[in-house]
């Protein structure tokens, strides 16, 4: 009866690529590979509990992970390249990957590629440094100046005084 599907790992993209630059100026590659399914399962349970403290839920009243497996959490993320990262990077770029890494694990490769691309959270509003880059851009100023302005109104009020033609005498 499996004749309908192909083997998980011929189509299953186990491993996100990601470039980035060291402390040293050089840009790396780091291949993060998926977590095991223990570890899987253990981010799942802590982005699912943190997204539902962040919508205005109640909190767990059991303790879900213990505090090491709590601050393992980059560590189960990145997997083996959790050192290196740490050794060859900044700390903003540390985090960068390992939130990269828990989008792509939690959620998609797309959701995953629109984090690393913009450093927001899907549905989450762009920074203000963005939205003001945004305003900026020249597409955005063309097609706020398509309004075309106010006709003019002049002479053409109730209590206006009438001018007088061109070459007409007065009366």
């Amino acid at each position: 009866m499996s004749g309908d599907f192909a083997a998980l790992g011929d189509f299953l993209d186990d491993a996100l690529e990601l470039p980035v630059k060291g402390k040293d100026g050089e840009t790396r590659t780091y291949r993060i590979t998926g977590p095991s399914a223990r570890d899987g399962v253990k981010i799942e349970r802590i982005t699912t509990l943190a997204a539902r403290l962040a919508a205005g839920g109640e909190a767990p009243t059991a303790p879900v992970l213990d505090d090491d497996a709590e601050l393992d959490l980059y560590r189960m993320c990145l997997g083996s390249t959790y050192e290196r990262l740490l050794d060859d990077v900044s700390w903003a770029a540390f985090r960068h990957v390992a939130l990269t890494a828990m989008m792509w694990i939690t959620a998609d490769r797309e959701t995953a590629a629109a984090y690393w691309a913009t450093g927001n959270a899907p549905g989450k509003a762009p920074n203000r440094a963005a939205r003001r880059s945004a305003s900026r851009d020249s597409s955005a100023k063309d097609a706020a100046n398509t309004t075309k302005p106010r006709a003019s109104t002049s002479g053409t009020r109730a209590d206006s005084v009438p001018r007088k033609a061109k070459g007409k005498a007065s009366r």
